[in-house]
Parts: structure tokens; C-alpha cells; sequence
């Protein structure tokens, strides 16, 4: 059935209950409610496609955007709104989207209304009338099978992939992390996590709403004003990613009672640092524990609680959820044996949009030892290690992937952009530890011969053209790139010390 008919009970016994708390307004579960009737409304006026796109800054106007498109039976976009425009534009193409649900101060923040190509039409929310009562609809069952959102992370090519997510992977994911973390009404959410992210959808819009808990939203991270708003609101529950953690360390002004509300403080996205987690637990008397999940399982698969946890680990598996760690030929390998980590179970993707190759690279059947039938399982291109107790350690990257600030990043999506640069042969980019970011890029490169470089100017070149978060912290000048006989560049041998 979904997750659309659970949100709406809460709005029927609980009309008057605060969900979400923004900069601009409250919303009463009734009124978020009757507000994504109204959107519904606005899309069948607006588009007959499938698919409708959701650019909002984090806030209650996308999950009544959410629920406005489940209502009116499309499938929810949302777009990233940090890529570079080229990226954005592409998503958009691919995604098969004509209308866009977003605000005319938010396209005005991200440069205007070009910021979207011309052919895209767009649903302003502030244009909305939201006055009176909404025209009756009955929710529509949705099959398990039925696509929920199309998620976009970046491929291995660079170019964004569309994840499909069914409702019943985000039912079952989202139930799952309830029931593993005992989450209650009671349980007040903070949240600052971007919602065209999977961890900001699940774990910050679709599980409070589903057990009818208050989230207060902040669509800017501004570390002080984090700080502020815990004092303020007292909330119980705070997932970020580590460089967000790391940025609150500089509130100077921070005590221990600030963070005395917090049972739950939630760091997925990418590994925590241990200097982090000591600042917290030393400074504050906080602990922070650690998540993890992929876009592709909807996303969360593992969190560390307060009951369940060990220094080092992500936790155990959510319940449903299968973890094994397999060889190089795909054998289900031993405790505290390392190898790739492959998950299955309810919350795996239904596959990459249009890109059927792709998916059939990560989904596969696994043969599990004393077990007659194979299982469908997914791959993560992680590698890890199980304790003997089912505690999962994330010991690396099987793929040259790097993680900046939560995000993916794929080394040749940068490369490509350096390479265009009239004075660079070739290029070679690697991820550097970083505590606040988690890693950042590195760019090496060999000069065409005679031509001289200026590492500003490259900097400069980059930001027109990639997000810039993955813009090259540094550019490395090399009289020569490192190669196998064949020809292609060993980023492994490239230090970024």
C-alpha cells in the first residue's frame, strides 16, 4: 500500500498535532494534509506525465509536495538542486519531467527561472490557492511493484543515474527503522539533511510523519543556528553527516545541556571521523552513532543505537534486511572475514531508470551455502567485515568512488572537466581525507608541453562547469601520470600528501 495512507492517518486522529516546524510556517498534520490535496489538484491541471519533478529547499513544502504527487498518482523527482546546471538539465531529460514543483523565491536563490530549461512548466507553491477545502479524492492503492520516487545519484561515468524506489521499499524501510530504533511519536526530529537526498527523505521527512512526530527543518547549515535550534526546540533525534558534526565543533559558545535532549545523534553518508566522535563525547558527553545505507536500499540498512552498538561498527542489519560479505567470485565468506558487502531483502531498488545494463551489473542472484533457491541481492562496491554477531565494519571502497560531504563523486566526472582546459594533456583526480568534508578531491595533472598553468585559474575553469563541491581543493602539477602497460592512469599511486 505505501506510506501515503499511514501520514494520512495521523492527519485524521491527530488534526491538530504540529508535524513540521520551518524558517517560514508551521504545519498541523491536517494541514500539511489538506495542503497536498490541493497540490494534487495543481498537477492534474498541470501535466499528464508520470513523472513530476520536487525542487524545494528543506522544508514542509516538500513533503506536501510529496504527498501531492502520490496523491495525484505520479512519481516524485527530486531534483538535486547543488548540481552544476549542465547536470541538472540532464537529470531533467532523463527523468521524462515537463512540470516542476518549487517556489519563485527558491528559483530566484538559484538564479532564476533559467536555473530549469525552457520547456520545463512550474507549479509555485506561493501561487497555490490553499483557502477552503480541497476537492475529495480517494488515496490510491499503490502495488508493491508501483515507483514511488526516482532518486539521482551519480553513475560511474559521472553522469547521474535514476534510482528507482517503489513504495514498497520505502514502506518497508522506513517501517524497519521504527521498529529498529524504537521511534515514537514522542521522538522530535531536527533536520537540515537536503530532501532530494535519500537519507533526508526517509530518515528526516517520511519516518516522523509516519509515527506522527514533530520535525523542526532549517534549509541552510549554518552550525550556530543548529546549535540555537536544539536549545530551542529540544529535539530528541539529530542525523547529519559527519562534516556537518565536525562544522557544530566550531560553536564556541556550545555546552553539554545544549545537546542534553538527544537520545539519537545519527551520522550516515560517510565514515565519522574518530577525532569527531571523540570531540563530541569528550566536549559535549554526546555520542554520535553511526548509519549506513545507499540510495539503491531506500537507504538505510544498518543504525547503531544506544542498545545495539560497537565503536567502529554501523550497527546491525534493519530488520528484513540480509548482509553478507562476499569474495572476489562471489562466495558468502566467514565472520570477520573481509570482502565486498552485498545486501538483499525488501529495501533493494527495483533498478536504474532506462538502464537495464547497469542494474543487472549490481542486482544478481546469490547462492547462500545450505540455502536450495539463490536470493536477489545487491551489490554496494563497499568492502567490510561481520563480526560474529552481525556487526557490520566498513573497511573501504571496492570502486574509486569518493564521498564529499555526503555526496558521490565519481573521479572521471571531474577529470573530464579538467581535461577541457586548454592547458592540461591529462588528468587524474583522487579523494584526500578531510575531517569537516570527509574526503576531498585532488586533481593531478601533466601540462601540455610550453603551455603554463595557473592552479586559480583551473579552479576557476571547474566551478563553471561542476558543483562546487567538486571542484579540486588542489591541482597537483606532474611531469608524468602513472600507468600500466596498457595505458591507463593508477590513481592508487597517486599520494595526496
Amino acid at each position: 500500500m505505501g506510506l501515503l495512507w499511514p501520514i494520512l492517518r495521523q492527519a485524521i486522529l491527530k488534526p491538530h498535532r504540529v508535524a513540521v516546524i520551518d524558517d517560514n510556517r508551521r504545519y498541523t498534520y491536517g494541514r500539511l494534509a489538506a495542503a497536498s490535496f490541493f497540490v494534487a489538484d495543481q498537477i492534474d491541471r498541470m501535466t499528464q506525465s508520470r513523472h513530476v519533478g520536487l525542487m524545494l529547499p528543506t522544508s514542509g513544502a516538500f513533503p506536501v509536495s510529496l504527498l501531492g504527487s502520490w496523491l495525484a498518482r505520479r512519481v516524485a523527482v527530486p531534483l538535486n538542486y547543488l548540481l552544476a546546471r549542465d547536470e541538472l538539465h540532464y537529470v531533467i531529460a532523463d527523468s521524462d519531467i515537463d512540470t516542476v514543483l518549487t517556489s519563485e523565491l527558491f528559483l530566484d536563490f538559484l538564479g532564476g527561472p533559467s536555473v530549469l530549461p525552457d520547456h520545463i512548466r512550474t507549479i509555485k507553491l506561493e501561487e497555490v490557492d490553499f483557502s477552503g477545502f480541497p476537492n475529495p479524492r480517494w488515496p490510491p492503492p499503490f502495488d508493491d511493484s508501483d515507483l514511488a520516487v526516482l532518486l539521482y545519484t551519480s553513475g560511474t561515468s559521472g553522469r547521474p543515474k535514476g534510482v528507482m524506489l517503489t513504495h514498497a521499499n520505502l514502506q518497508a524501510d522506513t517501517e524497519a527503522s521504527i521498529v529498529h530504533s524504537g521511534i515514537t511519536e514522542a521522538d522530535g526530529f531536527l533536520g537540515v539533511l537536503p530532501q532530494f537526498h535519500s537519507f533526508g527523505l526517509t530518515a528526516l521527512t517520511l519516518i516522523p510523519l509516519c509515527v506522527g512526530a514533530t520535525i523542526v527543518y532549517t534549509a541552510r547549515f549554518v552550525p550556530k543556528r543548529l546549535v540555537s535550534l536544539i536549545k530551542k526546540h529540544r529535539p530528541e533525534i539529530f542525523i547529519a553527516v559527519p562534516s556537518m558534526y565536525g562544522a557544530m565543533l566550531s560553536v564556541k559558545d556550545a555546552t553539554p545541556e545544549d545537546f542534553r535532549s538527544i537520545r539519537l545523534a545519527i551520522s550516515g553518508g560517510e565514515p565519522l571521523p574518530e577525532s569527531v566522535y571523540d570531540a563530541y563525547l569528550e566536549r559535549f558527553e554526546l555520542e554520535i552513532f553511526e548509519g549506513y545505507g545507499l540510495t539503491e536500499t531506500s537507504p538505510a540498512t544498518h543504525w547503531s543505537t544506544p542498545e545495539q552498538h560497537r565503536l567502529h561498527s554501523v550497527g546491525r542489519s534493519l530488520p528484513d534486511v540480509r548482509q553478507f560479505i562476499v569474495d572476489g567470485q562471489d562466495r558468502v565468506l566467514e565472520a570477520d572475514q573481509e570482502g565486498e558487502i552485498i545486501l538483499a531483502g525488501p529495501v533493494v531498488m527495483k533498478g536504474y531508470y532506462k538502464q537495464p545494463d547497469l542494474t543487472s551489473e549490481v542486482i544478481f542472484d546469490l547462492e547462500i551455502p545450505g540455502q536450495e533457491n539463490p536470493i536477489r541481492a545487491f551489490r554496494t562496491g563497499d568492502i567490510g567485515k561481520l563480526d560474529r554477531d552481525g556487526f557490520l565494519y566498513i573497511t573501504g571502497r571496492k570502486k574509486e568512488m569518493m564521498i564529499i560531504g555526503g555526496e558521490n563523486v565519481f573521479p572521471r566526472e571531474i577529470e573530464e572537466v579538467l581535461n577541457q582546459h586548454s592547458a592540461i594533456a591529462d588528468s587524474a583526480v583522487v579523494g584526500r581525507s578531510d575531517g569537516l568534508r570527509g574526503e576531498v578531491p585532488v586533481a593531478f595533472v601533466e601540462v601540455l608541453e610550453g603551455a603554463g598553468l595557473d592552479e586559480a585559474e583551473v579552479r576557476s575553469h571547474c566551478r563553471k562547469l561542476l558543483a562546487q563541491f567538486k571542484v579540486p581543493r588542489e591541482v597537483k602539477v606532474v611531469d608524468e601520470l602513472p600507468r600500466n602497460p596498457t595505458g591507463k592512469i593508477l590513481r592508487r599511486k597517486l599520494k595526496t600528501d
